[in-house]
């Protein structure tokens, strides 16, 4: 019988982060699957997580051919989980920026909700060693995202999150082509604007230690774009 939650965790690179988390993790919550979604590491991400599913079942794995992106993975890992009876899934990167202690805070918050965000910004702004530059994009353009598309999230952008069943399962996901912030907004939007109730929870984000940033000007462009995209497809019905 499958445990209610999956924790899906893109990686690329991030066999270093992984020896420390995925023990930690395992250890911490007994009720939690965990869902690596590898693009094809070079640094033998993949061989590592095969090594520790081997002595601990809870954890899976989906190897994907080449660097697919951002966007793609979680749609695979949420597809994975729709089939296999999971109630609830997290997303989380790989690299300790989110703070693993507060998936037990998702998981009382989620019982109420249908998606429970981890906010950056929700009280005050909640991010370490971040250069300036980074700061003011990323929480203006939260700014930006709500101006445009009226979602009432302090933190459209965020990665960590948790989602009920339902909510995936309303969402065609075969649509889903966007990454990184982008994809982040539109799978926010598309869930508030089925009418599900979505919490956002303070938490307290880290810029990485080890491996390197996914973060691009590409990715800010497809966001731009993004907001008005969702907001044009919402007035034409076609969301």
């Amino acid at each position: 019988m499958n445990s209610k939650s999956l924790l899906i965790i893109p990686t690329y690179n991030e066999i270093d982060n992984l020896h420390k988390l995925l023990p930690h993790l395992l250890e911490t919550y007994a009720d939690l699957d965990i869902l690596i979604v590898d693009d094809n590491s070079p640094d033998g991400t993949a061989n590592f997580v095969k090594s520790v599913i081997a002595a601990n079942p809870r954890v899976k794995i989906i190897e994907r051919a080449s660097k697919m992106g951002l966007g793609t993975a979680y749609v695979a890992g949420f597809n994975y989980m729709l089939s296999n009876g999971y109630e609830y899934a997290f997303q989380m990167d790989a690299d300790f920026s989110h703070d693993p202690s507060e998936i037990a805070n998702f998981l009382i918050t989620i019982q109420d909700y249908d998606l429970v965000i981890g906010s950056r910004y929700i009280s005050g702004v909640n991010v370490v060693n971040w250069p300036m530059q980074r700061l003011l994009l990323s929480y203006f353009a939260n700014k930006y995202t709500r101006f445009v598309t009226g979602i009432p999230v302090a933190d459209a952008t965020g990665g960590f999150k948790c989602f009920r069943r339902k909510v995936l399962e309303s969402i065609d996901l075969t649509k889903i082509k966007s990454n990184g912030y982008s994809f982040q907004i539109e799978m926010n939007y598309k869930a508030w604007k089925a009418g599900f109730r979505i919490k956002e929870i303070p938490i307290v984000f880290v810029d990485r230690i080890k491996g390197k940033s996914k973060m691009s000007k590409k990715i800010v462009r497809e966001a731009v774009f993004m907001v008005w995209k969702l907001r044009l497809r919402s007035i034409l019905g076609k969301l």
